[in-house]
């Protein structure tokens, strides 16, 4: 007789306390919450667990407790969600030993509003995270017992809100220019219905202004790589600016390519920054200074709130700031004019 593979045996409570060397009470307080734990004990059982890979019996506490360990994440849609903002929700709800699944209502705020009512009556999860906006109604028409947090960093559209319209790299970058020797600038903007497009316009010409730099204009447009040849090309020869900041990575590859067309060589000719750190980016020829948006830990932000609500654990953030200037080959010292 062939046998078959063996199958791992889950861990119990009572062998991460033996590991951690306290009682199985106390595990099982931790596993409720860490709050009143002295910190040498929250070692010794953070240890353990990562040791046996311990993942408590969400059936078995469903049982005992009423409580389902599951987690709803309501997104836009389906087509453009932000994989990493996903993957750090996610991450941050299976370390507090959640399982989470993802919908995505066909519609805007109402449908979504309508599916996150019927999601918190249905007794199938402990907690909400909406991660678009909602009806702002909707808090005074739950009655089940599911908790909901609320952090709408996409519209419908999946335009940028809150956080991340926030454009205080763009001052940055042009700080960084004007220590390069450079003193011409041309912004080339995104689609100004965006309210990221706008704040970066606004920081743009602010910086310029403080830091008594010359613009040469701002060229707005959609969030595409002809966006940035249509930028070059609209620019006079007399007027020729030394550096360009670019609303996003893909403007910012039109924008070489646009250079190129009018016999202008990046950074020799032309300093040039983006926005998003797309992978490509970091392969062009040359490498794009841009800002990186850490989207990851975005989302493990807004689910450590609801972890913290549902069960008193405290995550730790991400340690990398939500937007960062990384300063790459496109960028270099300013030619002479």
């Amino acid at each position: 007789m062939t046998e078959g593979p063996s199958v791992r045996r889950r861990p119990t409570i009572r062998e991460v306390a033996h590991l951690a060397g306290v009682s199985h009470q106390t595990v099982s307080r931790y596993l409720r919450s860490r709050e009143g734990l002295k910190p040498g004990t929250l070692e010794r059982i953070d240890a353990a667990v990562r040791e046996l890979d311990y993942r408590p019996n969400l059936l078995a506490r469903s049982m005992r407790t009423k409580r389902t360990g599951r987690i709803a994440v309501l997104m836009p849609n389906m087509v453009n969600n932000p994989a990493p903002m996903l993957r750090g929700a996610a991450g941050a709800a299976h370390e507090a030993g959640f399982t989470v699944e993802v919908t995505a209502p066909e519609g805007g705020a109402e449908e979504r509003t309508a599916r996150l009512l019927e999601l918190a009556d249905s007794g199938r999860v402990e907690g909400i995270l909406a991660l678009a906006p909602i009806l702002p109604a909707a808090a005074d028409r739950l009655h089940g017992d599911a908790t909901v947090v609320v952090s709408a960093d996409f519209d419908d559209k999946m335009r940028g809100l809150g956080e991340l319209s926030e454009a205080a790299p763009v001052y940055e970058l042009v700080q960084g220019l004007a220590e390069l020797g450079h003193r011409r600038l041309f912004h080339v903007a995104g689609d100004l219905e965006f309210a990221s497009a706008r704040a970066r316009k606004a920081a743009y010409l602010d910086a310029v202004e403080c830091l008594g730099l010359e613009s040469v204009g701002v060229f707005a447009g959609g969030y595409r790589a002809e966006t940035g040849v249509e930028a070059m090309r609209s620019l006079t020869a007399g007027r020729l600016p030394t550096a360009v900041i670019a609303a996003s990575d893909g403007i910012a590859a039109g924008v070489v390519r646009g250079a190129r067309d009018r016999g202008l060589e990046v950074p020799r000719d032309l300093s040039v920054t983006g926005w998003d750190d797309l992978e490509i980016g970091r392969f062009m020829p040359p490498s794009l200074t841009t800002v990186h948006v850490d989207l990851e830990g975005l989302g493990r932000r807004a689910m450590i709130r609801l972890v913290k609500a549902l069960s008193g654990v405290e995550l730790a953030p991400s340690p990398r700031p939500l937007n960062q200037v990384i300063w790459r080959e496109s960028t270099a010292v300013a030619r002479t004019v």
